[in-house]
């Protein structure tokens, strides 16, 4: 029987571990953060039964997801958001600050576009009163990683998307420097082009963006 603790899913990636691979997976990241070297399959079918065994409760435990994100290597960030993706559709307003924290924590595209594509954008979907308590302030706020989740958690919305609320958060964000910020408003506007290609087509005809985002935004539009 597995174990539920962190000891045990430790335990766990140490018998998995691999020095190699962790020193490819640091670099892909830029050496943002430390790899204990197991790739997605491998990990996928390692941490299996103990996440299983939590998801079992049906209840969302925020010290543990907290307990992970604080692990030094990333592939625990990973479980933790694994985790959370199983039990997104309990998430709720109320949950929105702790995902803010993980936003703003330890915060590279790896573990940011997840939480805006599958658990922001799925509280935004049940919960709509988020948009204007958190939505629309992290959308104007000096940490690009909360700008850029505005941004994103439409992602997978298609022929649901608030076409408002996407112009108003591109149009908030588009005369930035920043890249974190100009690739994400490429793919959101690449991703609804999806969708609707003519809307597309006419947003950025009519707005001025950066290339990067233009070009991003464009490649579906032939």
């Amino acid at each position: 029987m597995v174990t539920n603790t962190i000891e045990a899913l430790q335990h766990i990636f140490n018998e998995h571990a691999n020095d190699e691979k962790s020193i490819s997976m640091r670099a892909y990241l830029k050496d943002q953060f430390k790899f204990k070297g197991i790739m997605k399959p491998t990990r996928a079918a390692a941490q299996k039964e103990w996440v299983k065994n939590l998801v079992a409760t049906k209840e969302i435990n925020w010290d543990l997801v907290s307990d992970l994100w604080q692990i030094e290597e990333r592939e625990f960030q990973y479980v933790a958001l694994d985790y959370l993706v199983k039990l997104k559709k309990q998430l709720t307003a109320k949950d929105m600050n702790q995902m803010e924290h993980l936003i703003v924590t330890k915060s590279w595209w790896d573990t940011v576009d997840l939480i805006a594509s599958h658990l922001v954008g799925q509280v935004a979907l049940s919960h709509p009163e988020v948009i204007e308590t958190h939505l629309k302030k992290w959308s104007v706020s000096d940490n690009i990683w909360l700008s850029r989740t505005a941004i994103l958690y439409q992602l997978k919305y298609k022929d649901k998307t608030n076409t408002d609320l996407l112009t108003e958060f591109i149009l908030q964000n588009k005369d930035t420097k920043e890249f974190f910020l100009n690739k994400a408003i490429g793919w959101a506007l690449r991703e609804y082009s999806k969708t609707n290609k003519e809307w597309v087509r006419e947003f950025i005809e009519q707005h001025e963006l950066h290339s990067l985002s233009v070009r991003e935004g464009s490649k579906y539009l032939v």
